[in-house]
């Protein structure tokens, strides 16, 4: 199950990995994605923090961290084919991958269900 940020950033939780990523509606507000600044594996990310930048031919986001952890994956697939976020927001275009994340982390985070009524007001 995924939750979400009011920033647009989804966490799916895999047994002791925090999948991280940004939505659908992210990914289409963001236009053609041209380029996605990963992470590196080991690096430490802190909730609310920028773990990574997505480019796009409107403009330059930081993505920020919906969790704390540490890197244990990134989605190597995005430093080719960077528009597999546009295609796949949510499913083969995820960003990094994270260990040691506080379940604390994930309060207040959106369901799926929450974020498509946050994204329609």
């Amino acid at each position: 199950m995924k939750v979400f940020t009011e920033r647009h950033e989804w966490v799916e939780i895999e047994g002791e990995v925090a999948i991280l990523g940004i939505s659908a509606f992210a990914a289409k507000e963001l236009g053609d994605i041209t380029y996605v600044e990963l992470p590196e594996e080991d690096d430490e990310v802190e909730a609310n923090e920028s773990f990574a930048t997505v480019e796009s031919v409107k403009a330059a986001s930081d993505i920020y961290a919906p969790v704390s952890g540490t890197v244990v994956a990134i989605n190597e697939e995005l430093e080719d084919t960077p528009e597999l976020v546009n295609s796949d927001a949510e499913g083969e275009g995820w960003i990094c991958k994270v260990e040691g994340f506080s379940q604390e982390d994930l309060d207040g985070l959106m369901s799926e269900e929450e974020y498509q009524v946050f994204i329609t007001k």
